[in-house]
């Protein structure tokens, strides 16, 4: 049986090869030239000496199924704004997370913040594709891609002034990661392939990464500003990226609060 992960990228080849039919990468470089709202999603998390919260808008996922019912992504991009978060982390895979591209350019139109498309990269052209609706920032997993994949998305999105997350979830896929120098390096908490979740997994981790140019963040599984704190006390790594416990939370203002204050 396949795992997770794998079921998900053959989705994402064949949901692809349609796309392409209907958008020329000129067609998408044409469509770019009329967006004038494109921010630096990784000077934003450099910029902020306290703690970056990066928070997530997705309707579902596969591990936690539908995660709000009545769900309107300007709704939850208006609070996350309001209460101070540095960045988003938009869901644009439709099928397991019932996403949509369209969601970067609806809150893009609105708020004045960056914003990552949170997909499956697989292939170059999502470059074009992603950004042409506004993104800042993309995400390249490493469980997902071989080197060459991985190396030609990279330059890709270098080559359009778009900010790259390498995520990465264990010791083996960190030393690949430290190549990328222009990169913020995400570690996952969550394995991709089981969905087994740790916090540890980022203080494991860490002592490979410590030295990496780039911003480090620490992604999945983070509850409450406790957990938050407990990775900051054991590794300095200030940047979280937060969905399921913001998006279900019956106050996400105050735990947003909470958040931000860890660091006094």
């Amino acid at each position: 049986m396949k795992n997770i992960l794998e079921k998900i990228i053959q989705e994402k080849k064949e949901t692809l090869v349609k796309i392409k039919k209907n958008n020329s990468l000129s067609f998408l470089e044409e469509k770019i030239k009329t967006i004038n709202t494109f921010l630096n999603f990784k000077d934003a998390i450099i910029n902020n000496k306290k703690i970056s919260l990066i928070s997530e808008i997705k309707k579902a996922s596969p591990s936690a199924g539908i995660l709000v019912k009545d769900f309107n992504h300007l709704d939850i991009a208006k609070t996350y704004v309001d209460c101070g978060s540095t960045c988003l982390s938009v869901l644009t895979e439709e099928k397991n997370f019932l996403g949509k591209l369209e969601y970067i350019k609806d809150i893009k139109d609105k708020f004045t913040i960056p914003i990552l498309a949170k997909d499956f990269f697989i292939d170059p052209y999502q470059i074009l594709l992603s950004k042409s609706y506004g993104c800042d920032c993309i995400l390249i997993i490493i469980a997902a891609l071989d080197k060459k994949q991985a190396d030609d998305i990279y330059t890709e999105a270098l080559k359009h002034d778009l900010s790259v997350i390498i995520e990465v979830h264990d010791e083996k896929e960190a030393e690949a990661a430290l190549k990328y120098e222009r990169a913020l390096i995400g570690i996952n908490n969550r394995n991709l392939k089981t969905l087994d979740i740790s916090i540890n997994n980022t203080i494991s981790i860490f002592e490979i990464l410590k030295n990496h140019k780039g911003p480090l963040i620490s992604e999945s599984g983070i509850k409450d500003e406790k957990d938050a704190k407990y990775i900051y006390e054991k590794t300095g790594i200030k940047n979280f990226l937060i969905g399921e416990s913001l998006l279900k939370s019956d106050n996400t203002a105050e735990l947003i609060r909470r958040f931000t204050e860890i660091i006094q």
